[in-house]
C-alpha cells in the first residue's frame, strides 16, 4: 500500500522522525521485553531521550525545551506507538509540563521546565483516588495551610510515571466546602520527601513496561510556593483547560498504534502459509485487511485534521473529545482483527499485535472514558 503522509509532515519533521526511529530501534525496542518484566523503563533512557532533544519539544527554548510545537511531540508518540512500545509515559510527561508553561509562575516555569525536558525529572500527574476516577470532585486528598507550606494527606491510584516520577503535580482539596472552587494543584518534589511513599508497580491487563503506581502522602509538607500558579482554588479550571491537548494525545497514539498493527500483520499474512498457500491469498485475509486499513485511514485523516486545529490553537473541548472516543474504540477493532489474522499466535504475547491488544484496552479509559466522552460531546447540541 503507498505511504500516507500526513498534511502536516514537512521536510524538517521527516528528518526528525527518522532520528526519533533511530532512537526507538536502538535504544527502545531492544530493551522492552525486559521493562515489561521489570514494571518500569528506569531514568537512563529519560534521560538519553533527554539528552537527543525528544522531551518537551513543543515547550520554548527560553524553558530548556526544543522549541518546536505539537507536531515535533506527535512524532515522538507515532514512532513509539506503532512499535507497541507503552512504558515510557512521555504523553504525562508533556503534559505535566505543559500545566506548568500555561498556568506556572515565571519562577515555577524558569526552575522545573528545563529539568523536565532533560529527562533529569520524570513528571507525573496525581488526580484519580481509589474513590474518586472520572469525578475530580470528589476527590479527599487534603492540603492544609501551615504557616508558609501546605501540610497534604491523602492518597493516588493509577498514577502513569509513578515510580520514577521526580516531580509529582498533585490535585488536592485546599478547601473542602467549595466543590471544584476549593481544588488546587501543588507541584511536589518527591526526592527524599518525608512522608511520601510509592507503592507497588499495579497488576495491568497491559501495558506493563509502564510504571503505574498508587502514591502516599502521610504528613507531606509542601511550600507555598509549589501552588501551581500562585492562587488556591484554579485547580479545576487548569485541569480542564489542557485537556484537548492531553485527549488528542490520546487519539495520535491510537491511531499510530492501529497503522503499527497493520503493517505488522500484512507482513505475517504474507509470509504465513496454510493449505499451500499464503494467508494473504485467501479472499477473508485480504478483506478483513482491507476493512481495517480503511478505518485507519479515516481515523489517520480526521486526527491529522484535529493536530492542525492544535497548531493554530483552534481545537476545541467537542472535537477533542470526538478524537479520543473514535479513535479508540476503532482502535480496539483493528488490532482485534489483526490478533484473529495471526491466529493463534496472535495470543502470544512474544507476537508484537497480542501485546498491542491488552495495552489498547485502558486507552478507551484513561484520558476520560469514553462514556465521559460522549458526555461532552451531547451537552454541545
Amino acid at each position: 500500500m503507498k505511504e500516507f503522509i500526513s498534511s502536516w509532515m514537512d521536510e524538517e519533521l521527516a528528518m526528525h522522525r527518522q532520528a526519533v526511529a533511530r532512537f526507538v530501534e536502538t535504544e527502545m525496542v531492544p530493551n522492552d521485553a525486559r521493562w515489561r518484566a521489570e514494571h518500569n523503563v528506569g531514568h537512563e533512557i529519560w534521560r538519553k531521550a533527554g539528552a537527543l532533544g525528544l522531551l518537551c519539544t513543543d515547550i520554548p527554548g527560553e524553558f530548556g525545551g526544543a522549541g518546536g510545537d505539537f507536531r515535533h511531540e506527535v512524532v515522538l508518540y507515532e514512532e513509539l506507538a506503532r512499535r507497541g512500545s507503552t512504558g515510557l509515559g512521555q504523553g504525562v510527561h508533556s503534559i505535566a509540563a505543559h500545566y506548568l508553561l500555561n498556568h506556572g509562575t515565571a519562577a515555577q516555569k524558569s526552575e522545573y521546565l528545563p529539568l523536565l525536558a532533560s529527562g533529569e525529572l520524570v513528571g507525573a500527574i496525581a488526580m484519580t483516588e481509589p474513590s474518586a476516577g472520572s469525578d475530580l470532585q470528589g476527590i479527599r486528598t487534603r492540603a492544609e495551610r501551615a504557616g508558609n507550606e501546605y501540610v497534604v494527606n491523602g492518597s493516588k491510584t493509577f498514577i502513569t510515571n509513578g515510580y520514577l516520577a521526580g516531580l509529582v503535580l498533585l490535585v488536592v482539596k485546599t478547601d473542602t466546602a467549595l466543590g471544584a472552587k476549593g481544588t488546587s494543584i501543588l507541584i511536589v518534589e518527591t526526592k527524599d520527601l518525608p512522608g511520601y511513599r510509592v507503592g507497588k508497580f499495579l497488576d495491568k491487563m497491559g501495558q506493563h513496561a509502564q510504571d503505574t503506581c498508587e502514591l502516599f502522602f502521610d504528613q507531606v509538607r509542601v511550600p507555598e510556593d509549589r501552588l501551581l500558579g500562585g492562587t488556591e482554588g484554579r485547580g479545576f479550571a487548569q485541569l480542564m483547560g489542557d485537556l484537548p491537548y492531553e485527549r488528542l494525545i490520546v487519539a495520535v497514539q491510537a491511531v499510530a498504534t492501529m497503522e503499527g498493527a497493520i503493517q505488522e500483520t500484512t507482513r505475517y499474512v504474507k509470509s504465513r502459509r496454510a493449505f499451500g498457500k499464503t494467508l494473504m491469498e485467501f479472499q477473508n485475509a485480504r478483506f478483513r485487511l482491507a476493512e481495517v486499513a480503511t478505518i485507519t485511514r479515516v481515523a489517520r485523516t480526521f486526527i491529522d485534521r484535529c493536530i492542525e486545529d492544535q497548531l493554530k490553537g483552534e481545537l476545541d473541548d467537542v472535537t477533542a473529545s470526538m478524537a479520543k472516543y473514535w479513535s479508540t474504540d476503532m482502535l480496539q477493532k483493528v488490532v482485534d482483527e489483526c490478533v484473529q489474522l495471526h491466529g493463534g499466535y496472535g495470543y502470544m504475547n512474544e507476537y508484537l499485535v497480542a501485546r498491542m491488544y491488552t495495552d489498547a484496552r485502558v486507552t478507551r479509559i484513561y484520558g476520560g472514558t469514553n462514556e465521559i466522552m460522549k458526555e461532552l460531546i451531547a451537552r454541545s447540541f
